[in-house]
This record gives C-alpha cells, sequence and structure tokens, in this order.
C-alpha cells in the first residue's frame, strides 16, 4: 500500500478518536487491545503522530470498523485503500450477482429480497414483489427503501397486521446497525420514523403478519449477508428472506406461486 500524493491527511487523527469514543473505549483499553503505548495512541488523534498503514489495519479490527469507514480512515492517512467499492453491475462481482439469483430463485414460492447498507432495495424474486401487487406505482419507483414502504400507510404499512409490534422490531434493528457502524443513511430513517416510547416485548422470533385478501400471512424473517467480503458494496448486501409461520401461509403462497406459473 503506497501513500496517495496530495491527500489530505489531517482528519485521521479525529476519525480515530470518533471511533473510539463510539465503541467506548479510553485510550488505555485501546492500546492494549492494538499493542502500542497510551501516549502514542495520543499523538495518533491529536496528529502529532501519523498511522502507517498496519496501525490503521490494527486499530480497524480493534474498533470493529466497517469496510466502508475503513477505506475512509486510509484515504484520510493518504494511503490508497486495498479494498475496493465496486458498482453492483460491474464485471468484477459477476460471481456475486450470480449467487444473489441463485438464492432468490431457490427461496421460491417464499419471498426474498436483497437490500444495501440503506435498506434500499437491489433485488427480489417473484414472491417478494406479489406482496406488492396493490402497492401504488409512485412507491416502487427506484430507489425503493425497504423501511420506508413497510411503514408508509399507502405501501405495506395498511397491510402489516402487527404494525407497532413491526415498527419497533425493525427500527430496533436499524438503531443497532447504525450504532455499529455510523451510516448517515440509517440515521435519516431513524429521525423519519422515531422508535416508540412502550411497545410489547415481541416473542423469541418477531413475526410479521401480512393481510393478503381476505387471508393473513405469517412470516419469520432471516438475514443472510456475505463472509469476508473485500468491497464495500458486498459488505452492505444483506439478503432477506421470509419463511411461512404456518402451514396456512406456506400452502397460500405455494397455490400462488403455482397460479402465476399457470398464467404465463
Amino acid at each position: 500500500m503506497t501513500a496517495e500524493a496530495g491527500t489530505s491527511r489531517d482528519d485521521v487523527g479525529g476519525l480515530i478518536r470518533q471511533w473510539r469514543q463510539r465503541r467506548r473505549l479510553s485510550q488505555q483499553a485501546l492500546s492494549e487491545r492494538c499493542g502500542v503505548s497510551t501516549r502514542h495512541l495520543s499523538c495518533l488523534e491529536t496528529g502529532k503522530a501519523q498511522p502507517s498503514p498496519d496501525m490503521i489495519g490494527q486499530l480497524s479490527d480493534a474498533l470493529a470498523v466497517p469496510l466502508r469507514e475503513q477505506r475512509r480512515l486510509y484515504t484520510a492517512a493518504g494511503f490508497v485503500p486495498q479494498t475496493t467499492e465496486l458498482p453492483l453491475a460491474s464485471p468484477a462481482l459477476a460471481r456475486v450477482n450470480e449467487a444473489l439469483e441463485l438464492i432468490l430463485a431457490g427461496h421460491e414460492p417464499y419471498p426474498a429480497l436483497v437490500i444495501d447498507g440503506g435498506w434500499d432495495l437491489v433485488a427480489a424474486n417473484e414472491a417478494a414483489y406479489r406482496l406488492l401487487a396493490d402497492v401504488p406505482a409512485d412507491l416502487l419507483e427506484p430507489p425503493i427503501n425497504v423501511v420506508r414502504l413497510s411503514l408508509d400507510p399507502r405501501g405495506l404499512g395498511s397491510k402489516i397486521l402487527n404494525l407497532d409490534e413491526w415498527r419497533a422490531g425493525i427500527l430496533s434493528r436499524i438503531q443497532h446497525e447504525f450504532d455499529t457502524t455510523g451510516d448517515a443513511r440509517l440515521g435519516a430513517l431513524l429521525a423519519e420514523h422515531p422508535a416508540p416510547r412502550h411497545h410489547t416485548t415481541p416473542d423469541i422470533v418477531l413475526t410479521v403478519r401480512f393481510r393478503s385478501g381476505e387471508a393473513e400471512l405469517s412470516f419469520l424473517t432471516t438475514t443472510t449477508v456475505f463472509g469476508t467480503p473485500g468491497d464495500v458494496t458486498v459488505a452492505e448486501l444483506a439478503i432477506e428472506a421470509l419463511y411461512p409461520a404456518d402451514a396456512a401461509t406456506r400452502d397460500q403462497l405455494s397455490a400462488a406461486a403455482s397460479a402465476a406459473s399457470a398464467s404465463r
């Protein structure tokens, strides 16, 4: 990794301090994790010393800094990051796209979708789009934010039968993600949708219940991410898979898929 000419390094110490404070660590605690003196860490934070690429890597590991923010640290220090941030349509990510398509197709007839780090929809399978059949077209103009769509009364908000419970659960998850990453996109979602002060504690697993015509669909949700990614775009992708929480939902989804297939 080489120094990048002309790149300002003035704020790298401030970024290190911000991440240490976000993780609620003292300089002593962080210095012990990284195997450096407290004095050296203090000099890094005040700009009296500049971190090497190896030091940035150690600090990033010790502070669990997300890949996107690691790139920011390397750039601020004047180094070229070893990780990338490629568009998902990039040829270099062709295998990632193939994997996503296989996962989405393999989850049929149950809904599954792919979101990015700001909860914008990246892709979805046919079962997921069937849940959106009655949503106004203007709400489905990209970028589609899954959180906004699920809480909007014109979107899925009027179809989710346990909306208060779902709102509390999803906002709690976003709050945790924001606390971990500091992602401004998540901060904006939290500002738009304040978490309720009082809500019923969900069961061991939160179930989301949809109204579909005269029937009710009940789902459990799971989240899958890529392991040890070296690209920011890939690191921030999450596959949200919905599984039927009861036999009636399973049967209705299978019937809907069969009807859709027969109509083609």
